[in-house]
């Protein structure tokens, strides 16, 4: 299958504009164990929020006090009984750690404070009218479901449907554009038959009147 015949006319595979990396490894199944991890940490998470009862702010305290104390009597057991304290990773942000993650927020802050005022001052309409639409999608589908469902559906569906598509896009590619080819076809007959005489219709009109 040529160029021509994928979607958008792209060059690039799908890992290629994933970025290539390691988070395009995951989202493509090419790192196996630890996507099935990502998917059964978050269905297990979504579950003891759903069951439980417990927010998200609950259940990471709780969870962070049983750690502290779990570490605290370990590190004061082992004093006394002469044994190993718990085996802690050095705990220390370096300076160029930092300044890369302050660089990294800072470029794209900037770059999303310049396209919302772009789309405030109305200079670029197209990007508004997909913003728009994007969150009136998202309000849409949150009046049917909470935050937490949203967020596993969503990560769910990011983990499936781009691993899908790049095995079988050759097929998925050829039924879109065929059916996109049609569409067109449709359209074209459509606009000749129909459109085209309202529109003589319409400029008969204006003459007479």
């Amino acid at each position: 299958m040529g160029s021509s015949d994928r979607l958008f006319d792209r060059q690039r595979t799908v890992h290629e504009i994933l970025g290539g990396n390691l988070v395009a490894d995951v989202i493509l199944w090419r790192q196996t164990n630890l996507t099935l991890g990502i998917l059964m940490v978050t269905f297990a998470a979504w579950v003891v929020f759903e069951r439980s009862g417990y927010t998200l702010l609950s259940l990471v305290s709780s969870v962070l006090l049983l750690l502290f104390a779990i570490l605290f009597l370990w590190a004061k057991s082992a004093a006394i009984l002469n044994r190993p304290a718990p085996p802690l990773p050095e705990l220390y942000l370096s300076e160029e750690t930092v300044n890369e993650v302050a660089t990294y927020v800072r470029t794209n802050m900037n770059y999303l404070l310049s396209v919302s005022q772009d789309i405030a001052l109305g200079k670029d309409s197209k990007l508004f009218f997909k913003v728009a639409l994007f969150l009136w999608l998202i309000s849409f589908i949150g009046g049917f479901t909470d935050f937490l469902t949203l967020g596993y559906t969503s990560l769910v569906i990011i983990l499936t449907v781009p691993a899908l598509y790049e095995r079988y896009e050759d097929c998925i590619d050829k039924c879109v554009i065929t059916s996109y080819r049609k569409l067109q076809e449709l359209y074209v007959k459509f606009d000749a038959k129909i459109v085209c005489k309202v529109r003589k219709w319409v400029l008969e009109k204006k003459k007479l009147s």
